[in-house]
């Protein structure tokens, strides 16, 4: 629905009035006329400046901005419409951003701004048709669907009427409904008083017992030290069989050594030969001819040279040897090698 209708056409013609008069009819708007000349060499330059003028002209301006422009003439020859040929009119018309209608001449003539146009008129009174509705039909519309709105808005306030009255007769009164929870709490807080007197009562019974149980501090004490004596009599008496049975281990395990040492062999008549360095000499051909060995007896130690008479260095190194545990006066005495007492050892 435009507010502001632009009509680009001759200010004196029979067209404006008649456009001016059908809008009336219709529906009255506001209607801005940019006059030209529709006809002769000047009429296409001051068409195409009107169209370009109207287009120009800005939205918050002291002059409203047109919603649609009209470009109309009436009928005649075609030198007489030729103006709205002009190339500079139809590109006037097809760079105008508002909308165009196209209103040149009667329902036959055809001319270049109708292809260029956003919509065209078969005659000015048509294009002020297409321009504004009918002010009667708008009006019987808006008060058809106001009858719509009304009955839908009463329809849907008697269903909301109904929901409500079914809703109230399953609601209890709110009176009753306070009165019942007022009750309960009644019986919710007498219940819990006689709980809460119970539960004091059930800990003073315990708190009786408990102080009943309690013992003095001096006898705790007292009790205390004794069990700690009767723990150290007990400590002193394990420690004390503890000890006896380890001492016992242990001279057994001495008693065991003992009978195992080889100087027990010894006792019953063995002897044990070593070189000068002590190294046991288990076998014959561990020690050379006129070597010098010890000889460990259970009694004391002698020493010896194996094979004396195979040469003189055996003799050398007797001489050399000290007989500290040998006793003054007594000789050297050999014994036979025997396999069996080297095998021993």
């Amino acid at each position: 629905m435009p507010t502001t209708i632009g009509v680009v056409t001759s200010p004196t013609g029979a067209v404006i009035r008649d456009i001016l008069h059908r809008l009336s009819d219709r529906f009255g708007v506001r209607v801005l006329v940019w006059g030209t000349l529709v006809q002769g060499k000047s009429a296409a330059p001051q068409v195409a400046a009107a169209i370009r003028g109207f287009d120009l002209m800005p939205a918050d301006g002291p002059v409203p901005r047109p919603d649609v422009v009209i470009v109309a003439r009436g009928g005649g020859a075609l030198e007489d419409l030729w103006a709205f040929n002009e190339e500079v009119v139809v590109r006037a018309v097809a760079d105008c951003r508002i909308p165009v209608i196209s209103a040149i001449g009667h329902e036959t003539d055809t001319t270049l701004i109708d292809f260029a146009a956003d919509l065209r008129a078969p005659t000015p009174t048509a294009a002020a048709e297409m321009a504004v509705p009918v002010k009667a039909d708008l009006v019987a519309l808006l008060a058809e669907m106001d009858a719509r709105l009304k009955r839908g808005a009463a329809a849907k306030i008697d269903t909301a009427n109904q929901l409500l009255k079914m809703a109230t007769r399953a609601l209890i009164d709110p009176g009753e409904f306070i009165a019942r929870r007022g009750q309960m709490l009644d019986y919710a807080v007498a219940g819990l008083t006689n709980s809460l007197e119970q539960w004091l009562s059930a800990r003073a019974l315990r708190l009786s017992a408990t102080v009943g149980r309690l013992y003095p501090p001096e006898r705790q004490l007292a009790e205390a030290r004794g069990r700690v004596s009767e723990m150290g009599t007990r400590l002193t008496k394990a420690m004390s069989v503890g000890l006896e049975r380890r001492l016992q281990v242990v001279e057994n395990a001495g008693k065991l050594l003992d009978a195992n040492s080889f100087e027990r062999v010894l006792d019953r008549g063995f002897a044990l030969v070593t070189d000068v360095d002590g190294t046991p000499v288990k076998r014959a051909g561990d020690a050379p001819p006129a070597a010098v060995v010890g000889i460990r007896f259970s009694d004391g130690q002698r020493h010896a040279q194996l094979d004396k008479g195979a040469g003189s260095a055996g003799s050398e190194n007797a001489s050399n040897i000290k007989a500290a545990n040998t006793p003054a006066g007594k000789t050297i005495i050999t014994k036979p090698k025997d396999d069996r007492q080297a095998k021993l050892f």
